[in-house]
């Protein structure tokens, strides 16, 4: 199957998010794993850190890229980056599913595709043939 880009990554803007929940680093970081898991996602780590008065900021790095988020309760408010690669993830189901465990009334979106091929074939110094996303193995991130 021929690609036309490596990756997906959808900019997320919640607004009107229940304030306890975007205060609350375990559900905070539960939901964000919880959406990776619902995309079809590999969990590799999770880190989250809590501020102080308050805010939660986190990332779940996932063998096909990464998920973030960063909350702002005293206003109701979360930014949250699903970038996903390849096509067996979805991020649209873990939008979905941060929407409702935010309980977020509006929200706005964007998606922008990363890596496309004809740019990374243009621009490479040598013939790169057919471009193909291969997810890394434990063992090559490791090292």
């Amino acid at each position: 199957m021929k690609i036309e880009q490596l990756g997906r990554h959808i900019l997320v803007e919640f607004y009107n998010c229940d304030k306890e929940v975007l205060n609350n680093h375990s559900e905070i970081e539960k939901h964000m794993n919880e959406a990776a898991i619902r995309s079809n996602a590999t969990i590799v780590q999770s880190a989250f850190h809590t501020f102080n008065p308050w805010g939660v900021s986190g990332a779940v790095i996932i063998q096909e890229s990464h998920l973030t988020i960063h909350t702002w309760p005293e206003f109701g408010y979360a930014a949250v980056d699903l970038f996903t690669c390849g096509d067996s993830v979805n991020p649209w189901i873990g939008f979905e599913y941060l929407s409702n465990s935010l309980k977020a009334e509006k929200w706005e979106t964007s998606e922008v595709p990363r890596g496309p091929v004809d740019k990374i074939k243009a621009f490479a110094k040598e013939d790169l043939g057919e471009v193909h996303f291969k997810p890394q193995t434990d063992s090559e991130i490791a090292s």
